[in-house]
């Protein structure tokens, strides 16, 4: 089986941009706010948007499975209040969730979170328990910076993450960290400050202690962990300055890496240096980097064929990447499979 672990719904039918617009209007104009039971969107609109973009590719690409999140640079953190990111939160997850059950075999879910700068991260508690216990997601996605690009919330090892942290213990989910938009423009939303913030959640945990008090934690880093491979050398010195333990015991126990890297060269270097047991299979199609790379004829994202034409990497590895790693990092979709006989 061969399971994607990070693809979003960036394919969702305009009603849900065009209610999210009038929500944004209604921040300034409460009457234009509208209600949640304002968008309508059918069973047959969503099997539509799924089946001749995201499962359409897929089936061209030969991947099984897709975890499933809201599309990143629309969570907008950073847009309103926390009323305004939990009724969005709430909508996009309902979405996602019908999606998953429309097409059980092809995509399982992943909860976005209401956060909203400068608000206890506790509240985003009863969110995660609905999306977990009642939507059967697998995961969520944790911004570690609701602010959209300005970096106002306290590292990732700060206690006043705690709460989450430990409802995911709980629920033995893990979290991939992802931000959302950008809205400061030095820095690009998807060429920039996703790639920062990568490292710099990777550099927050490694500078902290944080594992020793989540030793179960476990952190999804996407987009191939920013720079994090390509500047091991550097992280081991400084964790070694630091006082630090090797970096294998120090975060590999909990920190995992996707393989959302869009060439060859990038995924050559990503599983020689990473160990084979913290790399997962991703995509991020239909994402960010949609087009046709001149030098291969083939789409940018299709990273499939970079995992088998890795020359380091046996059989046995590859099959850890594509799915053996996917089902011990979720173990909810682990659960899921095989009480599907998979």
């Amino acid at each position: 089986m061969i399971i994607d672990v990070h693809g979003h719904y960036t394919t969702a039918p305009k009603a849900l941009e065009d209610w999210r617009n009038q929500q944004i209007a209604g921040i300034k104009d409460p009457s234009a706010k509208p209600k949640a039971s304002d968008l309508k969107i059918s069973d047959d609109e969503l099997r539509d948007s799924i089946a001749n973009n995201q499962l359409k590719q897929m089936k061209e690409r030969g991947s099984d499975l897709t975890l499933f999140s809201p599309r990143a640079s629309f969570m907008a953190h950073h847009i309103g209040d926390f009323e305004v990111s939990s009724t969005w939160a709430a909508i996009c997850n309902e979405l996602c969730a019908r999606v998953a059950k429309l097409f059980p075999d092809n995509f399982a879910a992943v909860a976005m979170l209401p956060q909203s700068p400068g608000v206890d991260p506790k509240t985003c508690i009863p969110e995660i328990e609905k999306c977990i216990k009642e939507y059967d997601f697998v995961g969520i996605n944790l911004n570690p910076d609701p602010s959209g690009g300005h970096w106002t919330s306290p590292p990732l090892s700060d206690r006043q993450w705690y709460p989450i942290y430990e409802k995911m213990i709980e629920l033995d989910i893990p979290a991939m960290i992802h931000v959302s938009t950008s809205c400061n423009p030095a820095f690009h939303t998807t060429g920039s400050h996703y790639l920062n913030a990568d490292t710099t959640a990777f550099m927050q945990c490694l500078t902290s202690d944080l594992f020793k008090d989540f030793p179960k934690l476990r952190f999804l880093i996407p987009h191939g962990g920013g720079a994090a491979p390509y500047h091991w050398g550097r992280f081991r010195g400084l964790a070694q300055e630091m006082k630090k333990p090797l970096l294998k015991d120090h975060l590999l126990k909990n920190i995992f890496f996707d393989t959302c890297v869009y060439h060859q060269p990038g995924i050559d270097l990503l599983t020689k240096v990473i160990p084979v047991e913290n790399v997962l299979f991703a995509s991020e199609m239909i994402g960010a980097v949609r087009g046709i790379d001149p030098e291969t004829g083939f789409h940018y994202d299709d990273t499939k064929r970079y995992i088998e034409a890795a020359p380091t990497l046996s059989a046995d590895d590859r099959k850890k990447i594509f799915e053996g790693n996917a089902r011990r990092v979720f173990p909810r979709l682990d659960a899921a499979l095989k009480a599907k006989g998979k």
